[in-house]
């Protein structure tokens, strides 16, 4: 969330940034509420002041033996209109903090300006795309062939866009989920969380998922209570309303947990195979940074979470997001796409984004520093490192054999229990 300051001093920069993301904010709104509110403030100051002054006289006037009724029934008149003009108060102060909530963030100067994915510049492209011998096949039809998937019983057990694996398909996904957690714990020095996988109205809306993106949720009946939609939310939250020491930043965590998403307004879009899920794995990465190292702590990210990828040996790209397909709540957001042979296409797999102070400041997480008084709010980074069905479905379309095999990656292969081949 913005500052109602910075709105207030740099209205054209915001008005700005609504235009290069192609927005709409009613901002004229904003600006009456806002103004209205601070008129309520100093009136209800100044009634504040004359009622601790008549207090004061009154008080004088009982020692002296005096009874001030006229001056008690207009003590009493003004908090009347003291609690009226809070009630006032209150209603444009809520009407201040809606409409802030529907601000996004301001992208970085670095942010390229675009309307949508076709205008994301690539940043870079690694490894070389696999040649085929044959028409390599998709991955859903590799997966039933292999006897590792079965979407017909799992859309009976549940509903379409949800996973089922059977023998060498779970223990792949089981293995990838390790071995990422390994890599960005042994090698990139992040420490393991295990957070729940249902949270509350708040954390929601501390990470930015709320109120805005409520249709994406899945929501539990008759609770406050959302399934994640990444791990994110939750992980994010375990510092709201703390200061976090200088010295201990930046925070470093990974997590694996399923993930939950109604894929709202995404009807006929990647409904085959593993791509486009309600339900799915995902090993998340999650920094809080000092504000002037941020954007160094996202370049670490977005490696740690390529490094992935470079020792599956999976080729792939990196785009920088435009202005007009970044996510609500980030100020800069790198895409990793992998190359998926079937349908000749890089496909997402992982974004990686700085959010700066923009959900520090809903959740109230400061840092200390060691010299100077008060408090600062941190930054926050957070990206896939990496989700698992997609990096499945990667493997078994770039390592596929015209045998019908898939052979496994030589990293994952002790994770796999020395398996060097998925067969029929």
């Amino acid at each position: 969330m913005l500052e109602i300051k910075f709105v207030r001093q740099n209205l054209s920069i915001v008005e700005k940034s609504l235009s290069d993301r192609g927005k709409s904010v009613d901002l004229e709104t904003l600006k009456a509420c806002d103004v209205r509110r601070k008129a309520v403030l100093l009136e209800i100051e100044d009634l504040r002041r004359e009622r601790n002054t008549v207090s004061d006289r009154i008080s004088q006037l009982k020692k002296a033996g005096e009874e001030p009724e006229t001056l008690m029934q207009n003590m009493r008149d003004v908090g009347s209109k003291i609690k009226d003009l809070e009630k006032i108060l209150d209603e444009n102060e809520q009407a201040v903090i809606a409409i802030l909530m529907e601000i996004p963030n301001i992208p970085h100067a670095s942010v390229p300006i675009g309307k949508d994915s076709m205008d994301n510049p690539v940043f870079k492209t690694v490894g070389s795309l696999p040649e085929f011998d044959f028409t390599p096949l998709p991955h859903w039809t590799i997966g039933e062939h292999l006897g590792i998937f079965d979407f017909e019983r799992a859309s009976r057990i549940t509903g379409a866009r949800f996973p089922l694996y059977f023998g060498a398909g779970a223990r792949l996904e089981r293995s990838l989920i390790s071995f990422m957690l390994d890599t960005h714990t042994a090698g990139h020095g992040y420490t393991e969380v295990l957070p729940p996988f249902i949270v509350n109205r708040t954390s929601m809306t501390h990470t930015g998922q709320l109120p805005k993106f409520e249709e994406d949720l899945f929501k539990l009946e008759g609770w406050e209570y959302y399934l994640i939609p990444t791990a994110e939310v939750p992980v994010t939250n375990i510092h709201q309303g703390e200061v976090l020491d200088e010295d201990r930043l930046p925070v470093c965590y990974t997590a694996y947990t399923p993930c939950f998403r109604s894929e709202a307004g995404s009807y006929g879009k990647d409904t085959r195979g593993l791509i486009r899920q309600h339900q799915f794995n995902k090993v998340e990465l999650v920094k809080f940074s000092r504000p002037e190292t941020s954007y160094d702590e996202l370049e670490t990210l977005r490696e740690n979470a390529e490094e992935i990828l470079r020792r599956l040996n999976l080729p792939y790209q990196v785009v920088t997001l435009c202005t007009g397909d970044m996510g609500f709540s980030s100020a800069k957001t790198y895409d990793i796409e992998v190359w998926m042979p079937a349908q000749g296409v890089y496909r997402e797999i992982s974004s990686c984004s700085n959010f700066e102070d923009f959900q520090a400041r809903r959740a109230n997480i400061r840092l200390k520093r060691k010299n100077k008084k008060g408090t600062e709010l941190v930054h926050t980074l957070n990206g896939s490192g990496l989700a698992v069905g997609r990096t499945v479905a990667a493997i078994l379309e770039n390592y596929q054999q015209k045998d019908g095999s898939v052979i496994v990656p030589e990293a994952l292969r002790p994770y796999m229990g020395g398996m060097e081949a998925i067969t029929p």
